[in-house]
């Protein structure tokens, strides 16, 4: 009886740490990133709705960033660069239903005898016998948050890196999560090849 207590606080545990600031993504990277390269200027290729869009320039600053920090630098204008780089975005939501167990107590009020005073059962769980255990739903709308990055060669447009970020959680603002699916990445660049890695970042 006391395993099933504990299994029950444990999976109510659970859902509160869920409910944190940690920013859980799945990376898969696939890559054929050369041992050496030497020149590494990049220019970033934009579609038409991307030049118009602000959102777009401040997730590309984070991207700018990132590969900054890796040693790329991007080529001023009027040079030919030896990359291109480009990024895409999505966010969609659904709804999610959940049900959980959750120990009741099924005595709120008891009076023990006069020298023990007044106490609850959480005091004594088993003074009456087994805790009692309800199901209990929970209902919140879930966001999927994508990112896409690639690297590729400017003269043949080869592809070099290609990188897919996915991350779920009940945060819907994009812009306040994409920090952080930026960063996860180009966590260990260019990283083991095809093989999905699950990187958790806590919130500044």
């Amino acid at each position: 009886m006391k395993a099933l207590l504990s299994a029950c606080i444990l999976a109510v545990s659970t859902l509160v740490v869920g409910c944190g600031t940690i920013i859980r993504s799945d990376v898969t990277t696939f890559h054929e990133w050369p041992d050496t390269l030497a020149d590494k200027s990049y220019v970033f290729e934009r579609t038409k709705e991307q030049n118009d869009s602000l959102e777009y320039k401040n997730y590309e600053n984070l991207v700018r960033h990132e590969l900054n920090q890796l040693g790329f630098s991007e080529a001023p204008s009027g040079t030919k660069p030896a990359l291109k780089a480009a990024l895409s975005y999505s966010i969609n939501g659904r709804d999610v239903r959940e049900v959980y167990p959750v120990v009741v107590n099924p005595y709120p009020y008891w009076y023990g005898p006069a020298w023990r005073g007044y106490y609850g059962p959480f005091y004594d769980p088993f003074w009456f016998g087994p805790p009692v255990v309800e199901q209990r739903v929970s209902q919140y709308h879930l966001f999927n948050r994508q990112l896409r990055v690639t690297l590729a060669r400017m003269s043949d447009s080869k592809k070099l890196f290609e990188t897919t970020v996915v991350s779920e959680g009940t945060n819907g603002s994009l812009a306040s999560v994409m920090p952080y699916m930026v960063r996860s990445a180009f966590t260990e660049f260019p990283g083991k090849n095809g093989v999905p890695r699950h990187i958790e970042l806590k919130m500044d």
